[in-house]
């Protein structure tokens, strides 16, 4: 008689189980953790933001139009030519208010410096005139609960108006600092793996390695271009470390050697000049006053 083959158990065994189970879970944390993914999450919740923010200024200002229709027309019949005149003064108010608030929402999403007062002064003037349309009626009646009732709305757009661009600029933040922590973080995950889940952790290398964009190279004829772009958008304090690379005694740092050497916008250039007037370390820029003797503290001077 031929001794029986040992029957193959169709179950796995608790340890083989537990193994695969822990290689999954390795795998599904490794890519939920990944920097990318967080990146890509932080940009959603902004997305979101954004929409409510312009959702409750928008509402805000609807709000508001019936309130500064009836203060422009003042006791006007309906229909009449001053009744539908008075019915333009609020959109003109609010169209310039959202242009402004559109043009802040690229300046912080980019973290782009403001450097005219001007964008400050419409905006505040814009709610100041809605919120004095929208209250002069209650406050000539001495009608208080009209009064917080006519004022919620311009103070609560205000409120939103200013603290949205704060709140897109932390964003970003988020996001260009997940996008710093990708450099190198899929080798330190294949490092983490062992066992069976070493294969499956260099296949994921490679695929991240596939789909990773590559930088965009220039012609070499192309005097104002860089050669490389970068994979992530360049911060002050980058362009400050390129300024004080390129920095010896004996350059004058002026705005316009600032933009040569960094290749930063006309707004960034004093605040990589105040930067390096206030870094510690050997480099202390030099300027020359009327009498050409260079002055490591003379004021600086513009272009």
């Amino acid at each position: 008689m031929h001794a029986q083959a040992p029957e193959k158990s169709g179950k796995a065994s608790p340890e083989l189980r537990l193994r695969q189970t822990a290689d999954s879970a390795s795998r599904i944390r490794a890519l939920a953790t990944h920097p990318a993914v967080i990146a890509l999450r932080v940009e959603t919740v902004q997305r979101q933001v954004d929409c409510l923010m312009w959702l409750g200024i928008l509402l805000g200002l609807a709000f508001t139009m019936a309130n500064v229709q009836a203060f422009a027309a003042a006791g006007a019949p309906a229909w009449s030519l001053a009744w539908l005149t008075a019915w333009l003064l609020d959109p003109m108010v609010s169209v310039v208010l959202i242009a402004v608030l559109l043009a802040e929402q690229v300046f912080s999403r980019y973290q782009v410096a403001i450097e005219t007062p001007w964008i400050r002064r419409t905006k505040v003037f814009t709610f100041v005139a809605t919120l004095v349309m929208n209250t002069w009626e209650p406050v000539t009646r001495a009608d208080v609960a009209g009064l917080v009732l006519h004022s919620v709305p311009p103070l609560l757009v205000y409120c939103a108006a200013e603290t949205a661009p704060h709140l897109r600029d932390r964003l970003t933040e988020a996001v260009n600092q997940a996008e710093r922590a990708a450099t190198g973080h899929v080798g330190q995950v294949v490092n983490t793996w062992q066992g069976p889940a070493g294969a499956q952790a260099d296949r994921f290398e490679k695929s991240c390695n596939k789909h990773k964009p590559k930088p965009t190279r220039w012609s070499a004829d192309a005097s104002t271009s860089p050669k490389t772009v970068p994979s992530r958008r360049k911060l002050l304090a980058d362009f400050v470390a390129e300024a004080s690379a390129a920095w010896h005694p004996g350059i004058e740092m002026t705005p316009t050697w600032v933009r040569e050497v960094t290749g930063c916008s006309a707004g960034l250039t004093r605040k990589v000049i105040q930067a390096l007037h206030s870094q510690d370390g050997p480099v202390r820029p030099v300027h020359r006053t009327a009498d050409g003797n260079d002055h490591p503290n003379a004021t600086l001077t513009g272009d």
